[in-house]
């Protein structure tokens, strides 16, 4: 047990002693486990003398035990102080021997106790958007696109925007070709903005067979230092043009996307944007109550998580910007500011963990099955994320505390007042995403 301590907030000090004959007891423990397994000379399997083991595993055996009674120090400590470690405890055991006492100090900080959050005093606003027709609309027309096809075009018919030509381009500065300016029968989607700004608008209104220059002028950000900002010329020749024909609306292109009707497509897709809408509002409540729980709850801070807090943030601030020399960096770590943030994310995780846990939040396997899907849904080989997610016990642990402060913080929404504000559905969105 510990013989001296000293408390500073959450900080805490102490200081224990482990007796020499305590330890050695420990440490033969140990070494008699090892007799158990060990293969020596002359000796059969678990029939090693103590006194020869010893001699070849003691300095182990003694470091072994050491750690053993100082866990067993503090988790006897910490289960009469009815405290919780805020992370893992630094230990010093400097200057001691074999055969002597082990006198040893260890430091930790503490979880803080959450004060009462009487969440029915918190009013939030809730943004209501109303469905714009037009979106519906809109939705539609993508789907056409999707399933539109690009038929080839005869000789009179002149390029739009939106249509796909196949045409040669050999470019040059001045009167040199330059490398990587040529390409034969390249398919370019006029208007998708793929080629240099201007090329694709000269494009449009030739036909095929059409022979001609296009010139543009490279911009001054070009990936290729030695054409950027430079003028160029394109020799163009047009072979094909092909025009995209969109499908009819009826119910037989509802039946291809799983609907059975127009009028039922429709509905769909107002399901689709309602939820949209009422997923953006959601996260605008959410944002909202963390901003009162970061104002409203006062709460102590372990330092020690809000150093791990900065430090990580720091590291990744640092490969975001490893490419980049102070004097072209856009944007500089401010200690103070970025030091503030650390203490703000702690803060309010320590809220929703321990409110969560205190009001039986939980994450199921249904919760992280569809969260995985989710995610996997918005990359072109889901597979590959499924096998991140197999493979990667501790991104499933981080995804699992990332659903549940996410619960924690609907589930506090239930308790508080809301007041209803009507909004366009771009300031909807834009204000969701801005955070």
């Amino acid at each position: 047990m510990f013989k001296k301590e000293k408390i500073k907030d959450l900080h805490y000090s102490v200081n224990g002693v482990i007796p020499a004959d305590k330890l050695q007891a420990a440490a033969d423990e140990i070494l008699l486990e090892y007799g158990k397994k060990v293969k020596m000379p002359g000796f059969r399997t678990g029939k090693v003398p103590l006194n020869i083991l010893r001699q070849k595993y003691n300095a182990s055996a003694y470091g072994e035990a050491i750690d053993k009674l100082m866990n067993d120090d503090l988790n006897n400590y910490i289960a009469e102080k009815k405290i919780r470690l805020a992370g893992a405890p630094k230990a010093d055991l400097a200057g001691w021997e074999i055969g002597k006492d082990a006198e040893y100090s260890m430091e930790f900080d503490i979880l803080p106790t959450l004060p009462a959050i009487d969440l029915e005093k918190f009013t939030i606003t809730k943004k209501v958007a109303e469905l714009d027709e037009k979106e519906v609309e809109t939705a539609l027309e993508n789907i056409r696109k999707s399933r539109s096809i690009a038929e080839k075009q005869d000789e009179k018919y002149k390029a739009a925007n939106g249509d796909v030509a196949v045409i040669d381009f050999k470019g040059f500065v001045g009167d040199e070709a330059f490398e990587g300016g040529e390409a034969k029968k390249h398919h370019l989607i006029l208007g998708s903005g793929a080629f240099i700004p201007g090329f694709e608008d000269q494009i449009i209104g030739h036909k095929i067979g059409d022979k001609f220059d296009v010139n543009v002028k490279f911009p001054t950000e070009y990936h290729a230092a030695n054409l950027a900002g430079k003028d160029a010329r394109f020799e163009v020749e047009i072979h094909e043009i092909r025009k995209h024909i969109l499908p009819e609306l009826n119910d037989e292109l509802a039946k291809q996307v799983g609907q059975e009707s127009v009028d039922a497509l429709k509905q769909h897709i107002r399901n689709i944007l309602t939820e949209q809408y009422n997923d953006a509002a959601q996260r605008e409540m959410r944002n909202e109550l963390l901003d009162i729980l970061g104002d409203k709850v006062k709460l102590d801070l372990p330092e020690t998580l809000v150093e791990q807090e900065y430090n990580m943030a720091k590291a990744e601030f640092d490969r975001n910007h490893s490419h980049c020399h102070d004097e072209k960096c856009d944007h500089k770590w401010d200690e103070k500011s970025e030091r503030k943030d650390a203490e703000r994310r702690v803060k309010l995780g320590l809220i929703l963990a321990e409110w969560g846990t205190q009001n039986k939040v939980e994450v199921s396997r249904d919760d992280l099955q569809q969260a995985i899907w989710a995610e996997a849904a918005r990359y072109p080989d889901p597979k590959q994320v499924f096998e991140f997610y197999n493979k990667n016990q501790n991104a499933v642990a981080m995804l699992r505390g990332m659903l549940f402060e996410r619960k924690a913080l609907d589930a506090m929404l239930t308790h508080v007042k809301t007041k209803e504000k009507k909004v366009k559905a771009d300031d909807l969105f834009k204000q969701a995403s801005v955070r």
